[in-house]
């Protein structure tokens, strides 16, 4: 279930540390203060360049950094009113807001947070989305049915492109470099090319297109049409509409199966979830799931789809070869996230009225704990850097800490008022949790204590290189000398991790360079992560 929206103001939180688990809340910051202004905080945008959180609301007409090292409140930089949607431009290191009463666009320095200019766009800009292949930003505005174009570069509008009614939903092709937008209101979906910035196509789609998912494989967009029960396929290439599948009533959430090439759609009122053939865009099977099937998740070990039911307290198990039901868990009362361990090969549910988190074993399907957790428990992260879940308790104001392999709660966390969601930052390794009655955003750390960091500089070599850079189908890193065995990391421009490798120790290295093929990463822009140091490349095809 999709749960956003946080409430007025800003708080930084004071050093509480939890003896012996490695787990603190590191800070809070409120407000009234030196940067008071905000109010309702809706969005949160982060800057993997500069290590920064942009935070906005709708209330305060400004934008507020954080540091995402200290912690500290840099700058309180002016913007429109009911700022909804921020942006982070990672060629030119610009953030882009949108206010939605200002009808308008303001365009932040991510180096020095100061106001490079302010774009008059349409009426009720909502929704941006950023095209790191033609450096561009694209604006949706809700009320003048269009969108505007912002050049990365020169910041003006290039162009506007009209709409058939309300863009509330926008995706992004970087194999064909296209942009995808649902016209919510008229059931379709309009196709736009990012060189010539123009409607190539007006899709016809079912009524009230709500969810869309790009499958990458078969270069194909899904539209979940909610008011009409069915998934509406999108030839990536060619702009014609494949086939409409029906699906079961009122569809609301879609999840990929990478392995067998597979859609899955959960059908909220006709509790079902129907299987779609990636390849043919048939309707394989329609699997009886349990009572408003509102989450799904994928376990890539093991090929198995979990489905969240959340008025029949259970989790439906799906064989992904198969497609066919394992077994049905039974959890505890309203079941609203679902969350994967790749590194255990578990998944863990969170049950929104009985107040605790069960731990499902992939490869078994067991239960294998019931864990304790606060009070109304709505939302789950997982970091893998540390194999920690963390659970936010809505009603008790806290976050439970789990450990991914004892299944033990090591911490519990006192945040704001209504915690509900979450977002990590892998540079400092910092969990992020947005509380949505106290107008703040809780920042925890996750370290172990009492340890000093020593340096040494001499004259090794001690700074990660990387080149080809703009790369095709593989890179090469010079590793610093002074490098033992570490995980490299490469993330998207929105943070998501895409590969993870380990470099060799030092005394199994021949020398300090190591090869890393691209094979499944599309075009676009990356970062690439060893330890504290990240370098950004561009991936051409």
């Amino acid at each position: 279930m999709n749960r956003s929206g946080f409430y007025s103001g800003l708080a930084l939180i004071c050093l509480i540390f939890c003896i012996g688990q490695s787990q603190w809340l590191e800070t809070t910051i409120y407000v009234p203060d030196s940067f008071v202004g905000i109010s309702n905080t809706y969005s949160l945008n982060y800057n993997l360049l500069n290590n920064r959180i942009y935070v906005g609301g709708w209330g305060g007409d400004c934008v507020i950094a954080i540091d995402g090292t200290t912690n500290e409140k840099v700058a309180k930089i002016p913007a429109g009113t009911y700022i909804m949607a921020l942006c982070w431009n990672s060629t030119d290191n610009k953030v882009y807001c949108a206010n939605y009463n200002s009808d308008n666009v303001t365009i932040i320095n991510g180096e020095t947070n100061q106001v490079i200019t302010t774009v008059q766009v349409g009426n009720g800009p909502r929704v941006l989305i950023y095209n790191p292949t033609n450096n561009k930003i694209y604006c949706g505005n809700e009320w003048s049915h269009n969108l505007m174009v912002i050049d990365g570069l020169s910041n003006q509008v290039i162009t506007t492109i009209p709409l058939v009614s309300r863009p509330l939903s926008l995706a992004y092709n970087s194999l064909d470099n296209k942009v995808y937008s649902t016209n919510y209101d008229s059931g379709s979906l309009s196709i736009i090319d990012c060189v010539t910035d123009s409607v190539i196509k007006i899709v016809r789609v079912g009524r009230y297109p709500y969810s869309l998912i790009y499958n990458p494989i078969e270069n194909k967009v899904y539209s979940a049409n909610n008011g009409s029960g069915n998934v509406t396929v999108i030839d990536g290439t060619t702009d014609s509409v494949i086939t409409t599948i029906p699906v079961g009533s009122g569809p609301c959430d879609l999840v990929c199966n990478s392995i067998n090439n597979k859609v899955y759609c959960a059908n909220w009122n006709s509790n079902d979830v129907t299987v779609i053939d990636g390849a043919t865009n048939q309707v394989i099977k329609i699997i009886q799931v349990g009572n408003i099937p509102t989450a799904l998740a994928y376990n890539t070990t093991n090929n198995k789809v979990y489905c969240a039911n959340y008025c029949y307290d259970s989790v439906t198990v799906i064989d992904g070869t198969i497609d066919s039901v394992i077994t049905t868990v039974l959890v505890g009362a309203n079941p609203c996230a679902l969350v994967y361990n790749p590194t255990n090969n578990k998944v863990y549910c969170a049950t929104e009225n009985s107040n605790h988190v069960t731990v499902i074993d992939g490869a078994t399907n067991q239960v294998i704990r019931t864990i304790i957790v606060g009070s109304r428990p709505l939302a789950l992260i997982y970091n893998p850097t540390n194999n920690k879940v963390y659970c936010a308790n809505s009603e008790s104001n806290n976050v439970s800490v789990i450990d991914g392999l004892t299944n033990q709660v090591i911490a519990r966390i006192e945040v704001g008022v209504g915690p509900i969601a979450f977002t990590h930052n892998f540079s400092q390794n910092r969990v992020y949790v947005a509380n949505y009655l106290s107008s703040s955003i809780s920042v925890i750390r996750d370290e172990i204590p009492g340890i000093e960091e020593r340096k040494t500089l001499n004259a090794s070599r001690f700074t990660l290189e990387i080149y080809p850079n703009p790369a095709k189908s593989f890179f090469t890193i010079r590793l610093p000398q002074t490098a033992d065995r570490q995980m490299i990391k490469i993330f998207d421009v929105s943070g998501k991790l895409v590969k993870e490798i380990a470099s060799p120790p030092k005394a199994d290295r021949n020398d300090s360079e190591m090869r890393i093929s691209l094979k499944g990463i599309n075009p676009g822009i990356y970062f690439l992560q060893l330890g504290k140091e990240v370098k950004k490349f561009l991936v051409v095809k």
